[in-house]
C-alpha cells in the first residue's frame, strides 16, 4: 500500500476508497467492504481475515495486526464510568489478541489534552489514531493532522461532523434514542396514563450522539398519544450537577410530571436526588443510559426505570480489529454507512444494537461483566442482586 494513502468514504455503495476520489455517496444499509487500494486505486477490495465484526459483533478469529502501533483517546472520566474501566480493559483484551501495539490514553475532558495526546501519539509512529471526540471541530483538526501524515483515523462511538475518519464503530445512536423513548412510555409509573407530562434532559450540544438519541427518542414520545412535553434542555458537558440546576427548575415549574427523558445515567442521579427532596422518588418515570453502577442500584430501588446497556466489547473489538486491518493495508467490513451532517459525506460505519435494562433483566449487564458485581452489590444491594438473579 502506498504510504500516505487515506481512506474516506466516497462512491454509492459506501465503500472505503483513497482521498480525493469525488463527491459523498448515498447513504442505507449496504454491505460494503472498506477499499484499501493501493497505487493510486480507487476500487474496492474485500476484507481480509475473519476477525473483521460487522453490526457491532465480537464474534470471529482475531487478526493478526502484525505489532502495528496504534493511538486510541477516550474522552472523560466524568461522563460515563465506560471510559475508566469497561472500555479500556475491552480495548487492552483485543489489543492483545491482535497483536498491536496499543497506547490507550484518556483526555480527561480537555479537547486541549486530546490534541497533545494526538500529536505525541502521531509523532511516536502509530499507523492508526482512533478517538472519541469531545467535540467536532477539535477532532476534526486532529484528522486533518493526521490525514497529512499518512495516518488512518478512527471516529470511535461519537462521529466527527466535518471529519475524515475512515471508520466511524458506535451503537446505532437513533435505536438508542428510540429504545429510550419506547420503554419510558412502559414505565409502570405512566404506563396506561391518559395523560404525562414530560421534560427532556438532553446530553451535551457539541456531543453528536446526544442529538441522534435526542432524534430517536423525540421521535417516538412526539407521536405517544396524551404525552406534553412541558421541558426541554440540553446539559453542556454532560455535567451531572448542571443537570441538577437545570432540572430542579423544570421541576419547580411542573410540580406534577410524569417522566423525565434523561439522556444517561449520571445525570439521572441528579433528577432523581431532586425528585428525593420532593418526596417524588420512585413516582416518576426516570430514564438512563450506560449500565452504571448506580443506574442499577435505583433501578434496584425503582427510582429509576431503565437504563440502556451498550457492552463495551461491541464497540471496542470492532475499533480494535479495524485498525489491525487498517494498519495493514486491509479492508475492514463495514454493515452501512452514516451521513456526516456538516459535510455530506457518508461514512462507513459498524453499528452494534442497544439493549434496554429493566428491573426483569438488571443481573445481566453485572452477569456480563460489564458492571462490577463487586461494587454493585454492596450493603442492602447484596440482597436485591440475588434476588435480581445476579450469579
Amino acid at each position: 500500500m502506498r504510504k500516505g494513502a487515506l481512506l474516506t468514504a466516497c462512491g454509492t455503495a459506501g465503500v472505503i476508497a483513497l482521498a480525493g476520489c469525488g463527491s459523498s455517496g448515498s447513504g442505507g444499509s449496504n454491505n460494503s467492504s472498506a477499499a484499501a487500494a493501493g497505487g493510486g486505486s480507487s476500487s474496492s477490495a474485500s476484507a481480509a481475515g475473519t476477525g473483521a465484526a460487522t453490526g457491532g459483533s465480537t464474534g470471529g478469529a482475531a487478526i493478526d495486526g502484525k505489532n502495528a502501533k496504534v493511538g486510541i483517546i477516550l474522552p472523560d472520566r466524568q461522563s460515563s464510568n465506560r471510559w475508566i474501566s469497561s472500555d479500556p480493559d475491552a480495548l487492552k483484551q483485543r489489543c492483545a489478541a491482535d497483536k498491536l501495539q496499543c497506547d490507550i490514553q484518556n483526555a480527561n475532558g480537555s479537547a486541549q489534552q486530546m490534541t497533545t495526546i494526538a500529536t505525541k501519539m502521531m509523532n511516536d509512529g502509530v499507523k492508526v489514531l482512533a478517538l472519541v471526540n469531545l467535540d467536532s471541530a477539535s477532532a476534526a483538526q486532529i484528522e486533518n493532522t493526521a490525514k497529512s501524515k499518512g495516518i488512518y483515523t478512527i471516529d470511535y462511538d461519537r462521529l466527527t461532523l466535518g471529519g475524515s475518519a475512515s471508520l466511524y464503530v458506535s451503537y446505532d445512536n437513533v435505536k438508542v434514542g428510540e429504545l429510550q423513548g419506547k420503554t419510558l412510555t412502559g414505565c409502570d409509573q405512566v404506563k396506561g396514563k391518559s395523560a404525562v407530562k414530560y421534560v427532556d434532559l438532553n446530553g451535551a450540544p457539541t456531543d453528536n450522539n446526544a442529538t441522534l438519541f435526542k432524534q430517536g427518542y423525540d421521535g417516538v414520545l412526539s407521536k405517544q398519544q396524551g404525552w406534553t412535553k412541558v421541558g426541554d434542555q440540553s446539559v453542556p458537558d454532560w455535567d451531572n450537577q448542571q443537570a441538577g440546576v437545570i432540572f430542579t427548575s423544570m421541576l419547580q415549574k411542573t410540580s406534577d410530571m410524569g417522566a423525565v427523558m434523561v439522556a444517561n445515567d449520571g445525570m439521572a442521579g441528579s433528577v432523581v436526588t431532586a425528585l428525593k427532596k420532593q418526596g417524588l422518588a420512585g413516582k416518576v418515570a426516570v430514564s438512563g443510559q450506560d449500565a452504571t453502577v448506580e443506574g442499577l442500584q435505583r433501578i434496584m430501588d425503582g427510582t429509576q426505570c431503565f437504563t440502556i446497556y451498550k457492552p463495551s466489547k461491541d464497540e471496542a473489538f470492532p475499533v480494535v480489529d479495524a485498525a489491525a486491518q487498517l494498519a495493514n493495508g486491509q479492508a475492514p467490513k463495514t454493515s452501512t454507512t452514516i451521513k456526516d451532517s456538516k459535510s455530506g459525506r457518508e461514512v462507513p460505519a459498524i453499528l452494534a444494537p442497544p439493549i434496554a435494562i429493566t428491573k426483569t433483566n438488571v443481573a445481566q449487564p453485572i452477569n456480563d461483566g460489564y458492571t462490577p458485581k463487586s461494587t454493585t452489590c454492596t450493603g442492602a444491594y447484596a440482597a436485591k442482586c440475588t434476588a435480581a438473579g445476579v450469579k
